[in-house]
């Protein structure tokens, strides 16, 4: 027993279990307070939930909410799912050629552990009812903490929880035996990347089969009852269509970063033709969304058109201002200090505290400060935060220029709101592009300006470029966080402004608050999650391609 502990293997083997029950106290924490709500989320969007658990409904929730994209969105996260899987082998096969290593036995451990990420999730999927029941059985008891700990211990020990913990347990006891008895021939100094890679690929393969068969079975059954009321197959032929138009686009992104990257023009007009022709498609195949948000619920789609509004607004001058503000503090001017502080210090303010006062600045009536200013000023007041029509048709009845409807902007309430984010957050932009500034050789400036570069040519072609990953980390946390925006917003909108102002954050609030739809309210957070990760990789692609680091 002790020449097990001993020599470099017991050396590494104690490393090993050091290491892991130092983490094990932060995995429990993350798994109870991060992973675990995020689980029991996607099990409330999956049922009836309106105070307490009602029946399953599969994807009824995401159907009523976007339609038939939930079967486009779902098969997406399949195709992302294989891929990330591909990518994992992928990155195996490239370390295991370039180190001459055989790690495939290793496959057979890293299933193991996957199928015990599996039957874990099981597990707690199986246990989450039983404990929930446990409302309804104190009904008529007095309660007490004995109580509590004998109907819990009563869930914990329910033959069919039991089962699948032990399940769980035994599989992954076979997967440690197995990893400690290839451990002995598979001597490679990777084999812990190796092992890792391979579970999170058989993890990513089987989620994808699950979620996979899932979607096609709750699309199966959407078609047969759309049959049944003389619906037709419209379902699947809109999931065909539009899955078909955004592969299309995908497609024809390839080729297009393909041609702009080669040197024959030949190949560039070529791949730049076809690009063309897939865009063209890609877009008349997309063109079934309108029928599909006709069809969902019109409160999200609504949300989401005044969240875009909100992010078109607040995103490009927010980061503009920041940058010129930056780049004028950062000159050698008397009080910059202050004004630094001053231009940070919205950015500390109690949001709730800030958003209530611009409430009063931008109130409707005559008196308010912003309607009094207006009027010395030789203009009308504005009904500011209750205005609900759109800026432009409002400056279209200034001019006597009618405007259509689909032209008439963001709600002059919501430019309220845009102004109060920008007030917000240009501080912070402000002070992190200082930094950025900061960190650009003055070396490299002075060269320039030697050779005759004039001081719009410096900032042009170099500070921006050495700005551009400041940029893209602001702009990417700009975009993640209009879509999240909330408190502000709950504090200045009004009802007059009749939901113009209401982003999607705040109709998931409503639903989950107001109407205590909590199962819904849960399938559109996870929706709103997707537009998120969708706008993050989107970013990342097209902008994060585009940063210098020097």
């Amino acid at each position: 027993m002790l020449s097990f502990w001993s020599g470099k293997r017991g050396r590494d083997l104690r490393e090993y279990l050091t290491a892991y029950l130092m983490i094990t106290p932060a995995m429990l924490l993350i798994f109870v307070f991060g992973i675990f709500p995020v689980i029991f989320a996607v099990y409330v969007s999956l049922h009836k939930w309106k105070i307490k658990q009602g029946p399953f409904l599969g994807l009824e929730n995401y159907v009523k909410a976007i339609d038939a994209l939930t079967y486009v969105l779902f098969f997406a996260l399949v195709v992302g799912l294989v891929y990330f899987a591909y990518r994992r082998i992928r990155d195996c096969v490239v370390q295991a050629q370039e180190h001459n290593e055989k790690p495939w036995a290793l496959l057979v451990p890293g299933m193991l552990n996957a199928g015990g990420i599996l039957l874990i999730l099981r597990y707690v999927f199986l246990l989450i009812p039983e404990v929930l029941a446990i409302a309804d059985k104190v009904r008529g008891q007095e309660r007490s903490r004995e109580l509590f700990l004998q109907l819990l211990g009563e869930a914990l020990r329910a033959d069919h929880v039991v089962s699948a913990f032990w399940n769980w347990v035994c599989l992954l006891a076979l997967a440690l035996v197995l990893t400690l008895i290839l451990w002995r021939f598979i001597r490679t100094p990777h084999r812990v990347t190796y092992l890792n890679q391979m579970t999170v690929a058989w993890s990513c393969l089987v989620g994808a089969v699950i979620v996979g068969w899932f979607t096609y079975t709750e699309m199966v059954k959407a078609i047969h009852a759309a049959m049944e009321t003389g619906e037709g197959n419209l379902v699947s032929v809109q999931v065909v269509l539009i899955s078909t138009g955004v592969l299309c686009l995908g497609v024809a992104w390839k080729f297009w970063s393909k041609a702009v990257k080669h040197e024959s023009d030949r190949a560039f007009i070529w791949r730049g033709f076809v690009a063309l022709l897939l865009i063209v498609g890609g877009w008349l195949l997309v063109g079934e969304i309108p029928a599909v948000i006709q069809s969902g619920d019109k409160n999200v789609w609504q949300g989401l058109k005044v969240t875009v509004f909100y992010a078109a607004g607040t995103i490009p001058f927010q980061l503009s201002i920041a940058l010129v503000l930056a780049y004028l503090l950062f000159q050698n001017v008397r009080g910059r200090d202050f004004f630094r502080v001053v231009y940070f210090l919205p950015y500390v303010t109690p949001a709730v505290a800030s958003a209530a006062v611009f409430r009063l600045m931008f109130g409707p009536r005559a008196s308010s400060p912003v309607n009094a200013l207006i009027t010395l000023l030789g203009g009308e007041h504005q009904r500011w935060l209750i205005e609900p029509r759109g800026v432009f048709t409002i400056l279209g009845s200034y001019l006597g220029v009618e405007v259509p409807s689909w032209a008439a902007g963001p709600s002059l309430a919501l430019v309220v709101i845009i102004i109060f984010s920008i007030w917000t957050y240009v501080g912070y932009d402000t002070v992190i592009y200082l930094a950025g500034l900061g960190n650009i050789s003055h070396e490299i400036n002075e060269a320039a300006a030697i050779d005759g570069a004039s001081r719009w040519q410096i900032f042009r072609y170099i500070t921006l470029p050495l700005l551009s990953p400041t940029t893209y980390f602001l702009s990417l946390i700009a975009v993640i966080g209009t879509f999240k925006a909330f408190n502000h917003i709950y504090v200045m909108r009004d009802v007059m402004a009749l939901g113009t102002v209401d982003t999607v954050s705040v109709a998931i609030f409503d639903e989950f608050f107001l109407r205590t739809r909590f199962g819904y309210a849960s399938a559109m957070a996870f929706v709103l999650f997707a537009i998120i990760l969708v706008l993050t990789y989107a970013n990342n692609k097209i902008q994060g391609s585009r940063v210098f680091y020097g």
